[in-house]
């Protein structure tokens, strides 16, 4: 099933940290990633998120708009925004 990508917007990259904006439509993915780098990911909006990993499991998540969480670097996925509303949230790459 073919769908659609996320908006993505670079605001900062620097030799500190690299801050994105990812914007999302009902349905869009990240597409699957492998974050090379420790980050922090902030919700601007409620966020629904199917997070389906390398072996194809799909867990399904809510992050409320305001609140962050943080992981390592390694981890690999696909985000995808199962809401019906767009989301949107800021990562912040540690460098």
């Amino acid at each position: 099933m073919e769908r659609a990508k996320a908006e993505v917007t670079v605001m900062v990259d620097d030799a500190r940290v690299r801050v994105t904006r990812f914007d999302l439509a009902p349905g869009a993915e990240t597409g699957r990633h492998v974050h090379g780098l420790d980050y922090v990911i902030t919700a601007v909006s409620d966020c629904h998120m199917a997070l389906e990993d390398p072996g194809g499991d799909v867990r399904r998540v809510v992050v409320p708009a305001g609140t962050s969480y943080r992981r390592d670097a390694g981890v690999e996925h696909n985000v995808i925004n199962d809401g019906e509303a767009a989301m949107r949230f800021v990562e912040v790459e540690l460098k």
